[in-house]
């Protein structure tokens, strides 16, 4: 898999703030249905925009962010394994 993933951030904290945003959003939505009705489901987009799906996404792309650069993909000989990489 070569390239950036669609799911990882840049840093750590602003994924947990995309998280904060996706999770707050949600979490809102049904909290906030029995005083604003069924206008409050229009967070419900909101916190799907800011994970990028799926809850499950976003702790795919948590996890992805915080081992950036710490792990390598390697294949020789036609056997792939998880290597120690020389990042940040």
């Amino acid at each position: 898999m070569a390239g950036d993933s669609g799911y990882a951030s840049r840093t750590v904290a602003r994924h947990l703030a995309r998280g904060g945003v996706g999770f707050g959003a949600l979490l809102g939505a049904f909290a906030l249905l029995p005083f604003a009705g069924p206008v409050a489901l229009l967070l419900l987009p909101v916190g799907l925009l800011a994970f990028r799906g799926c809850p499950t996404c976003w702790v795919i792309g948590l996890v992805e962010t915080v081992s950036r650069g710490r792990l390598r993909r390697g294949c020789v000989d036609g056997r792939c394994e998880l290597r120690k990489g020389g990042g940040t």
